[in-house]
């Protein structure tokens, strides 16, 4: 499958995408991501290691499909990809409003209150997605995570970024923290209220103010929203960046960010 969806990838421009053959393959492969089988990114000895062929699938998916009607509530929409469906044999916890789409996947066990699930992206086991969080598409968050009201995560789709954002397991963002452009937040790591994470956002150690990283936050720390002033022709301007304030011990749940197991009593799947 890996190769012919790389060979419709490099010939896209000079044949038809619309043949049977073309679109059983990248049905397929967008069938593996949906069913969990396979990812567009996961960890490997600790590195992001991005399997291009399967976001390049997803490509070749938009360039085949076409919009189609479809009611959802009261609205009427006009989508490419279609909402995923069998969610009630999955062991997910879905509230009304979710929106998930198909070619995502989020393991038994995860609760999603009304947000926005992209294509390509993965929610693992136990990981609550709070009230208008926003998850871009190919986006993989990690067990154990809690993403709080109005996070965004970005996608890697448009614009197309090497790799996806990365949350790590048992990781806490804060609510209305906004993380994109390929940024990674480490694991067990609590990233406040606010704060904004991307490729390029310094990630400086409160007590020696070393810079740490750039768009990483490292893991079993607590980061915080901040700013360093920087001199221009203009005048001193402050600048984003994150703070690492507190490091914790592994394991350890900062006090603001206990999970709550009742929320997460998984569903009986009959």
């Amino acid at each position: 499958m890996q190769s012919e969806i790389e060979e419709l990838w490099e010939l896209r421009d000079e044949v038809s995408l619309q043949s049977a053959e073309a679109v059983a393959a990248v049905d397929a492969a967008i069938e593996l991501l949906d069913t969990g089988r396979a990812r567009v990114a996961e960890l490997v000895a600790g590195e992001v290691v991005v399997h291009e062929w399967l976001k390049n699938a997803i490509l070749l998916l938009y360039k085949q499909a076409q919009p189609e009607n479809s009611r959802f509530g009261p609205f009427e929409c006009a989508d490419k990809i279609p909402l995923k469906s069998g969610i009630s044999a999955s062991g997910v916890q879905v509230s009304p409003g979710a929106v998930i789409r198909r070619g995502s996947y989020q393991e038994p066990g995860a609760v999603v209150m009304p947000s926005h699930i992209g294509i390509g992206s993965y929610v693992g086991e136990g990981t609550l997605v709070d009230s208008w969080v926003g998850i871009g598409s190919c986006a993989q968050i990690g067990r154990n995570v809690h993403l709080s009201g109005g996070v965004g995560l970005g996608g890697m789709i448009e614009p197309p970024m090497a790799r996806p954002v990365v949350i790590e397991d048992d990781a806490f963002i804060g609510a209305r923290a906004m993380i994109y452009s390929g940024a990674r937040v480490g694991e067990g790591a609590l990233l406040g209220a606010g704060a904004l994470l991307t490729d390029t956002i310094p990630v400086i150690d409160a007590a020696t103010g070393e810079e740490l990283s750039r768009g990483e936050v490292p893991p079993w720390t607590v980061a915080v929203p901040a700013s360093r002033p920087r001199e221009f022709t203009g005048g001193t301007f402050g600048l984003p960046c994150l703070l690492v304030i507190k490091h914790l011990k592994k394991g350890e749940r900062h006090d603001k960010a206990r999970l709550n197991d009742a929320v997460r009593t998984p569903p009986v799947v009959l």
